[in-house]
């Protein structure tokens, strides 16, 4: 398992390899990614993530590479990310609708009300302002 800021380095090497197709140095990522350590914490997680299959270095003094794990793992979390805003406009779209109803039955009742009173005026003047709000 990797941690969120090895994830940042992760997507950033990925997006700048893909971006100059060369390797990519931990010196190139400090100077994109919007990480505040230093030089010899980004070579650490570099490490990591080559010890756990996301990326790999060509020869002793290239930059890194990422691998098939690396590409995977990040369509994966994209997919994951995608299915959550997907989720969430749905569910706001719901709630919307949701209100809408209330707003349209709380019309109808008022329309209802007005109806057993026989009351011609108010009946006008509530579809008036319903036909306003359409």
């Amino acid at each position: 398992m990797i941690t969120n800021r090895q994830e940042k380095l992760l997507d950033f090497l990925v997006k700048e390899y893909i971006a100059t197709s060369e390797p990519i140095s931990s010196k190139a990522l400090k100077k994109v990614c919007d990480l505040d350590v230093c030089g010899a914490t980004i070579r650490n997680d570099l490490q990591a993530l080559t010890k756990e299959g996301y990326i790999e270095q060509p020869h002793t003094s290239a930059g890194r590479i990422p691998t098939q794990k690396a590409y995977k793992y990040l369509a994966a979390k994209l997919e994951s990310e995608r299915e959550a805003a997907l989720h969430s406009f749905i569910m706001r779209q719901i709630n919307e609708a949701h209100e809408e109803m209330e707003r349209e039955m709380a019309h109808m009742q008022e329309i209802m009300a007005a109806l057993e009173q026989d009351d011609m005026f108010d009946i006008l003047k509530i579809l008036d302002t319903w036909h306003k709000r359409i």
